[in-house]
């Protein structure tokens, strides 16, 4: 999953849906700990108004993020065999400064010129 940048939403939505927002922000409250996708799963289900969302979107979400760079995890044995407990690998800080890099990256990429004068203008 490659992160989709929508410029009209607002704060972290301008990337992530709202189950998906609702997730990574348990996982950067709880720290170190870190969350198995049960435990995200329900925790992001109580955060929603009208609405609930699946534990398969759930555990398909933490593991972009992890394919993304954004969210690391260790195995742990458990009741049913292996489970996946995550934590961040990026503090929402570090994760702001690395959607701000990609997203600018990506446009010097594409329009090189264009981006350093927008930069140069807002600066």
């Amino acid at each position: 999953m490659t992160l989709l940048f929508n410029p009209e939403n607002v704060g972290l939505s301008k990337v992530f849906r709202d189950y998906q927002e609702e997730a990574v922000k348990f996982i950067w409250e709880i720290g170190d700990r870190g969350a198995i996708s049960k435990e995200v799963w329900a925790k992001v289900n109580e955060r929603l108004v009208d609405k609930t969302i699946s534990r398969a979107s759930i555990i398909n979400f933490l593991n972009a993020m992890v394919d993304e760079g954004v969210l690391d995890y260790d195995e742990r044995t458990g009741k049913g065999g292996y489970h996946r407990v995550y934590r961040s690998k990026l503090d929402e800080f570090s994760f702001k400064r690395y959607l701000a890099q990609v997203t600018i990256s990506s446009l010097m990429k594409d329009y090189p010129e264009e981006t350093k004068e927008v930069i140069r203008s807002i600066m």
